[in-house]
């Protein structure tokens, strides 16, 4: 791997900042390369972005208290393995 390319790994872990826009122009150039690559992580952006726009949809109260609570539970389990 040379040192312009992206691990799967690496991408997956900035996705949400390449969606928004929030990516120096080196690491957006880098990530546009790999997506071109990699079949794998082109389907984990339109997943990513396919969640976007159907939860961006969704109000609080529309999701029953047990999900949310899932997710606030998976997040939080995120954040520990991350630490």
């Amino acid at each position: 791997m040379s040192s312009t390319d992206f691990s799967c790994r690496e991408l997956v872990e900035l996705l949400t900042a390449y969606l928004d826009g929030a990516l120096e122009p080196s690491q957006q150039t880098r990530l546009g390369t790999h997506l071109q690559n990699c079949d794998g992580c082109t389907d984990a952006l339109e997943q990513f972005r396919t969640t976007i726009e159907i939860t961006g949809r969704l109000t609080e109260d529309q999701v029953a208290a047990p999900e949310r609570e899932a997710v606030r539970e998976a997040f939080r389990r995120w954040r520990a393995e991350r630490t």
